[in-house]
């Protein structure tokens, strides 16, 4: 988030307020579809129902990319932030001689492993919500910092970045990038008729959290952040080590979310659904192996987020929520004119973001070959 700010200005965190009601809302549509019909129990079921089997080909693929490259992103995170609070570590393994960053990509991978194994998403809950401490205590040891180190008031004049406006923007949607997983959470659900409230206090929560976090970083480091904030912080400071082992929490504690509909979706490819807990196992220890392999050579979170956010988080959080609920609702007139305005609005903004941030995320991975 601050990366975002010093990337965008001041200014663009208006237009992260934007995305956030954006993202809200096209999370309510996605509510809608699935009480369209009893059957639906996925997002590409969602695609199958509004526009047939091309609608769920697209849709899962979409998807599937995007939570894979999350799960990416993830353990590249949680990498940087060991070899930055282990630095110069080293091990052999199985003949390899690992250290740095790819030492503690499979590390991390160990920690992880486990969670994915579980099936019942109401026992991820309970892990999931480990993050929300850590997300507090993140932002909690910024303002440590701020307070004991370098103050508030680093040089930080800029305003608005129009050339690093996409790239904002991309990381904004990365922030509210659930959309893939919302129709599992809303199917395990004991009582989904509080979805819409669920999401509406998750946002808001999100957003302050986020908020406070970029304002915080941005006036401490300036132009000078780094795309993970706690890169910045001195090495060997308390603070640093709390806020480095909570960063290192959230991925730890969501990973298995992330990656439960890509397992499932294997599952179901391979006819394995009834096959017991030894295929599950098998099939989610080979995902993660595959996102540690990955892992392992990018060395760009960053413009990795970006690309993210910029091409498939809108796809799956913008694009297809707004046009499946127009083709599932509006067959019969049934969506205020007022209501499709707003959905055209979003779409364009969509669009925008998806051209403009995926030109410029990708011209920024190149540049780092």
């Amino acid at each position: 988030m601050p990366y975002a700010v010093a990337q965008g200005g001041w200014l663009s965190l208006l237009l992260f307020v934007v995305v956030g009601a954006v993202c809200y809302y096209t999370g309510t549509l996605i509510e809608h579809c699935m009480r369209a019909d009893g059957s639906i129990a996925s997002y590409p079921d969602i695609g199958q129902f509004a526009f047939g089997a091309v609608g769920r080909r697209a849709i899962a693929f979409f998807m599937y990319v995007e939570l894979y490259l999350v799960a990416i992103s993830f353990l590249v995170l949680e990498g940087d932030n060991l070899d930055k609070l282990f630095p110069g570590a080293s091990m052999e393994l199985l003949g390899y001689h690992l250290h740095g960053k790819k030492l503690f990509i499979v590390v991390a991978a160990a920690v992880i492993l486990p969670t994915t194994w579980l099936k019942n998403l109401g026992m991820l809950a309970y892990v999931s919500a480990a993050g929300l401490v850590a997300s507090a205590a993140l932002t909690a040891s910024l303002v440590w910092a701020g307070i004991a180190e370098t103050g508030f008031h680093k040089n930080n004049s800029s305003a608005l970045n129009l050339t690093g406006l996409p790239t904002s923007l991309g990381l904004y949607f990365v922030c509210f990038t659930g959309h893939a997983v919302f129709p599992m959470i809303y199917s395990s659900m004991k009582n989904n008729k509080h979805f819409s409230k669920v999401l509406m206090i998750s946002s808001v929560l999100c957003s302050l959290n986020y908020g406070l976090t970029a304002v915080l970083g941005y006036l401490i480091y300036g132009d000078d952040v780094q795309s993970q904030v706690t890169l910045n912080l001195p090495t060997g400071k308390l603070y640093t080590k709390i806020a480095i082992v909570m960063t290192l929490v959230n991925p730890l504690a969501k990973y298995a979310l992330l990656v439960a509909p890509i397992t499932a979706a294997v599952e179901e490819r391979l006819s394995l659904q009834g096959g017991g807990r030894a295929s599950r196992v098998a099939i989610s220890t080979a995902v993660l192996a595959s996102t540690v392999v990955v892992a392992s050579t990018v060395p760009f979170f960053g413009y990795l987020m970006s690309f993210i956010g910029s091409f498939l988080s809108v796809m799956a959080t913008v694009l297809f929520p707004c046009l499946c609920y127009l083709k599932i609702y509006n067959t019969d007139g049934g969506i205020r004119r007022s209501e499709i305005t707003a959905i055209a609005g979003i779409l364009m903004l969509g669009v925008f973001v998806a051209v403009t941030g995926t030109y410029t995320s990708l011209q920024q991975i190149v540049g780092t070959f």
